[in-house]
């Protein structure tokens, strides 16, 4: 039972980190990423559908991102859906295949901007690997009854070890990105 606690607490921080770095990665830095634009939302035949199943995104420039829509009916919805988003202060271009998305350079101040909704991301992060915890520790005080209270107190040692290891690697995520964002 113990065990069974540990390893579900396990699982649900581990997908927490990992969703942290995925919204760390959506915060632009210097060079332009097509992560950036995977989640933009699509007006696509009435339905907001994420950006990254209508369409192809590469690089092939430092600050320019080409988009190129499965489905060319879908190009002008797209290209409504990059301008709205802009958040990004990219300039959008239509050919009438493809896309040209390009990122402006990023100032000091637009920079900073980005850390602090990072550092934000982060705490959001730290907050819900503390909630599992909170919850892993009440589901292991359930069981004080049925196990003995040692092994009650191991568990809880090993449960603040394996939180303090997924704090630990979104901590490293959120240094590597600001590093990322600070670097001109």
């Amino acid at each position: 039972m113990i065990a069974d606690v540990l390893s579900e607490t396990t699982e649900r921080m581990t997908k927490t980190v990992e969703s942290a770095k995925e919204d760390f990665s959506t915060v632009r830095s210097g060079r332009a990423n097509p992560q950036l634009f995977q989640k933009v939302p699509v007006d696509y035949y009435g339905t907001p559908t994420p950006l990254g199943q209508l369409a192809s995104m590469q690089n092939p420039e430092a600050r320019m991102i080409i988009v190129t829509p499965y489905d060319k009916s879908a190009l002008k919805d797209i290209e409504k859906a990059l301008v709205a988003a802009q958040n990004l202060g990219a300039t959008v271009g239509n050919d009438g295949e493809i896309i040209r998305v390009t990122l402006p350079e990023l100032t000091e101040e637009r920079r900073r901007e980005f850390v602090k909704i990072v550092r934000g991301k982060g705490e959001d992060a730290r907050v819900a690997l503390r909630n599992i915890r909170r919850k892993a520790k009440d589901d292991l005080d359930a069981l004080k009854g049925e196990v003995g209270d040692d092994e009650i107190a191991r568990a809880e040692k090993e449960l603040e070890q394996i939180t303090k290891t997924h704090v630990d690697q979104v901590d490293d995520a959120l240094k590597r990105k600001e590093t990322e964002l600070l670097e001109v």
